[in-house]
């Protein structure tokens, strides 16, 4: 099964998860099918926090790929934000 799920990163006490696309049974930070975008929770208020490629997100999930309950909450999150950034 693929899923859509966080890939952690950084350094310790500064986290940082790219979002990726990977097969179930790979652990956590292993190999990965493709990177879709990254979330950084510690980004100041001028940086990017979240980045998300919709038109890959899209593709995934139409071929079956399951996204983490995290990566659901990130979604909404990015398309909410979008609106924003674009005003």
């Amino acid at each position: 099964m693929v899923v859509i799920r966080l890939s952690r990163g950084g350094s310790k006490g500064r986290p940082f998860f790219n979002i990726v696309v990977s097969d179930k049974r790979v652990r956590r930070d292993g190999r990965f099918i493709e990177r879709l975008g990254f979330y950084n929770p510690t980004a100041k208020e001028n940086e990017e926090s979240i980045r998300i490629a919709q038109d890959r997100l899209a593709y995934w999930k139409s071929v079956g790929a399951q996204a983490s309950p995290t990566v659901l909450r990130l979604i909404k999150q990015a398309a909410a934000a979008a609106p924003k950034a674009a005003a």
